[in-house]
């Protein structure tokens, strides 16, 4: 009878499950607490590991500025000066130290600006000589179209003249080419004038129909040039190893005076005092 009163207590599958997840909640808190525990266990050991490594830099820190201030009174004391005096020494060295920097920057600035200045100018004169070689190419082309232009033609003794100048420009190309020497008169008439290493005297002339005659005093003789014409070659032969000389009277400029010149061999003598 007692059997069938009290029957055996069953458990649903439901409570079972709640309490399993209550013992794994349990477990888990468990767990979770000693691991952050350990966690904060080992901050607060970091933690005075570092409180005592600041100690210890304080500690030195101090011993240093004690060691310093006692190094710095026996210096001060060494040279006679206060810590008042040693600062402002200080502060004065710290200020010149500044303008000579101040100084250097400004130096090394204005050289720049020379250096640049000069790399400037080499450009420009760079471009100037470029310009002066284009001019002198320019300035021998037109001399060699002027000389191209010139006459060549035979003297009154028969013998080939070089080119002859009719004006002082084409007179000025033939100096330029170096080949001969030149040397300009102007003759009034019946006065004997020295030209060069000889003597001309005017005669006679004739604007209007470009004539003239003259006289040639070259070693001791005289030789006459009678009824010549404007650019005609008067040619002679003058010194100690002869050499062909040439006048050219390029302007009959009145009845009483004319203008030319004498052209002789570079190798001839030149006239006294000249270079």
């Amino acid at each position: 009878m007692s059997e069938l009163e009290n029957p055996p207590r069953t458990y649903s599958g439901a409570f079972l499950a709640m309490l399993a997840i209550a013992v794994l909640a349990a477990l888990g808190a468990l767990v979770w607490t000693y691991t952050l525990s350990s966690r904060l266990a080992h901050q607060e050991a970091a933690m005075a590991e570092a409180n005592q490594q600041s100690a210890k830099m304080q500690a030195d820190l101090r011993e240093t500025n004690a060691r310093l201030r006692v190094a710095t009174d026996e210096l001060g004391k060494s040279l006679g000066l206060t810590q008042k005096e040693m600062n402002t020494r200080a502060q004065q060295i710290i200020t010149r130290e500044n303008a000579n920097a101040k100084r250097l920057e400004a130096a090394q600035q204005q050289t720049a600006q020379q250096v640049n200045q000069v790399a400037s100018d080499v450009t420009n004169v760079k471009t100037d000589v470029g310009g002066v070689r284009t001019d002198l190419g320019k300035t021998q082309t037109q001399v060699a179209t002027a000389l191209s232009q010139l006459q060549s033609m035979k003297g009154d003794m028969g013998q080939q003249s070089g080119l002859i100048a009719r004006n002082q420009g084409e007179l000025e190309l033939l100096k330029h080419r170096g080949d001969r020497s030149y040397y300009e008169f102007h003759l009034q008439k019946g006065r004997k004038t020295p030209v060069g290493t000889v003597s001309l005297e005017l005669r006679k002339a004739d604007p209007k129909h470009s004539r003239f005659t003259l006289d040639v005093f070259a070693d001791d003789r005289r030789y006459e040039k009678k009824n010549r014409n404007e650019d005609e070659p008067l040619q002679f032969y003058s010194g100690k190893d002869p050499a062909l000389y040439e006048i050219v009277v390029n302007a009959i400029n009145s009845k009483h005076e004319v203008s030319g010149y004498l052209s002789t061999p570079k190798n001839a003598p030149a006239p006294a005092g000249t270079p």
